[in-house]
This record gives structure tokens, C-alpha cells and sequence, in this order.
């Protein structure tokens, strides 16, 4: 097959333990998931999940510094477990969830909050304040196979050596499985998406310069400098 322009080139995101990739397909992000967070934004705890996206190519990998984006002036930080789905799968049992994970990262959701308030204000799409260019910094994949589904661990950011936000994965609202589960039940996902899951409480803003490392527990690291 040819083409009229260069097809873009993959996405993917570096396996612990391999000279493997894990190839991205989509990225799939729960709008709200642990209760301090939902508090602090001043919605209902007990709200059903919600999904959005951001494209692909948001993802940067390596450690990699991202930009400053335009059009924003309040720039913030969400540090997130990220699930790599390694298996096809539509309404799938809760109790079967787990076993179409392929591994687990931590990840920051990097969202233009001024322009998100503006969406919700406006009951408009969010897609300006979380799926622009370089918003989605990932660290290395741990498979499952090698440290299992964690369902507890501390998620930590911190920004410039001085922590922000501090939870648990036991605080998730939803756990993975109910995650991967309830998402199925609206599209087919397949191998090569990801999900990030939520973030707990402590969102602020990031400026040039700032330098954010993120952590969980059992699962790694992601670091990046805003430039």
C-alpha cells in the first residue's frame, strides 16, 4: 500500500525488562477516581465513572521534556496509575478484567485547568484542556506477569523536590477491574490502548522550568521538565 503523505510514525512506550515497545493504540483517561481529588474539584463522590481521550500522539516517553502549551495560564499536574491493555475485549466480567492487562506504568494527565472550567462552564468538550500535544508523559510499562495487579501503593508527584500530591491506589472509587469492565461496556477495547485511571488530590499549577517526578510503589517512576 502507498500514500498521498507519510504515514505518522508509532507511538510506544518502553517495557521494563525488554528491548520490546508496548505500541499505543488509544488513550483512554477516567475523569474522576479517588474522592480527595473529586472533593477538591467540588463534585459528587459517588458520580458513576466518566471517560475522555487524548490522541496517541500526546504521549511522551523517556523522560523527555514537554512545552509550556499556549492559550493556557494555568498549567497543571495529575500524576496517574496508567493500565496497558495487552487483550481485545468487549463487556467484559469484572472478574475476568485483570486478564486483559498487559502491565502498568505511572503517567501525569497534564490538563490547561482555566480552559477546562471554561468547557464545563459551557457544557463544551474537553479536548482542548487535556488532549493537546505532549500532555501525556508515560514511564516505563512493568508487565503483569512480572509484578502481578497491584491493588494498593503510594502515587506521589512532586515538583521541584517538594511533594504535591500523595495517595494511595486503595483509594481508587473504581479499581481497575470495575474500570475495565464499565469502559468496555461502551467500546471494544483492544490490545495497545491504555487507560489512565484517575488522580488523587493535590492538582496545581507548573511552570517553565519546573522539573515533575511522579512514582508508585511496585510500579515506577515518570519524570519530565515543563520547557
Amino acid at each position: 500500500m502507498s500514500f498521498v503523505i507519510a504515514p505518522a510514525a508509532p507511538v510506544a512506550v518502553p517495557v521494563a525488562g525488554s528491548q520490546d515497545s508496548f505500541p499505543v493504540r488509544r488513550v483512554y483517561c477516567v475523569g474522576r477516581n479517588y474522592a480527595e481529588h473529586i472533593k477538591e474539584m467540588g463534585n459528587d463522590v459517588r458520580d458513576p465513572p466518566f471517560f475522555f481521550a487524548k490522541p496517541a500522539d500526546a504521549v511522551v516517553v523517556g523522560g523527555a521534556g514537554i512545552p509550556y502549551p499556549p492559550k493556557t495560564e494555568d498549567f497543571q499536574h495529575e500524576v496517574e496509575l496508567v493500565v496497558a491493555i495487552g487483550k481485545d475485549g468487549a463487556d467484559i466480567a469484572v472478574e475476568n478484567a485483570l486478564d486483559h492487562v498487559y502491565g502498568y506504568a505511572c503517567g501525569l494527565d497534564m490538563t490547561r485547568r482555566d480552559l477546562q472550567a471554561i468547557a464545563k462552564k459551557a457544557g463544551r468538550p474537553w479536548e482542548m484542556a487535556k488532549g493537546f500535544d505532549a500532555s501525556a508523559p508515560i514511564g516505563t510499562i512493568e508487565p503483569a506477569s512480572a509484578i502481578g495487579h497491584p491493588q494498593t501503593g503510594k502515587i506521589t508527584l512532586s515538583v521541584n523536590g517538594v511533594e504535591r500530591q500523595c495517595g494511595d491506589l486503595g483509594d481508587q472509587i473504581w479499581s481497575v477491574a470495575e474500570t475495565i469492565a464499565y469502559l468496555s461496556q461502551f467500546v471494544v477495547l483492544k490490545a495497545g490502548d491504555i487507560i489512565m485511571t484517575g488522580t488523587p488530590a493535590g492538582v496545581s499549577a507548573v511552570i517553565k522550568g519546573d522539573v515533575l517526578e511522579g512514582e508508585i510503589a511496585g510500579i515506577g517512576k515518570v519524570r519530565t521538565v515543563i520547557g
